[in-house]
């Protein structure tokens, strides 16, 4: 896999997501609405990979992760991100919504139609969207 392949299928499991939430399938669209973003941060750290570079083990090992947060770190993003959280109150409002999304959502049952909307909504905003500036980045 490679960066192109992680940009796509975060672009893919973004639209998958939204025709999930309106068909009324929250719990897959809350899923696959964080998985976006967890594609799109793997690029960025797929785009710090050199050509012919052997990769770091910690870094490659550390980046199968599904933590959010960790793999903001790892991308190199995570400094201009509590910059621009900082800055802009509406970012920081959704990077709180999507940093709680957890790969284990797959398996609750429970999840709502608010907070299926809160996430896709948090992730996807024009102008404060986590994936929006995520993409500014890979």
């Amino acid at each position: 896999m490679n960066r192109e392949s992680l940009q796509e299928i975060s672009r893919v499991r973004k639209r998958e997501a939204w025709i999930l939430l309106r068909a009324g399938m929250f719990r897959g669209a809350y899923y696959l609405a964080g998985y976006a973003v967890e594609c799109a941060l793997k690029a960025c750290i797929a785009k710090q990979t050199n050509r012919y570079d052997f990769p770091n083990k910690k870094v490659a090992n550390d980046a199968w992760s599904h933590d959010l947060q960790k793999l903001a770190e790892l991308a190199g993003v995570w400094p201009d991100l509590e910059r621009d959280r900082k800055a802009s109150p509406a970012l920081g409002v959704n990077w709180a919504i999507v940093k709680d999304w957890s790969e284990s959502k797959r398996y609750d049952l429970l999840i709502t139609r608010a907070e299926a909307r809160a996430l896709y909504s948090a992730c996807t905003s024009r102008q404060t969207g986590v994936l929006p500036w995520i993409r500014k980045r890979w």
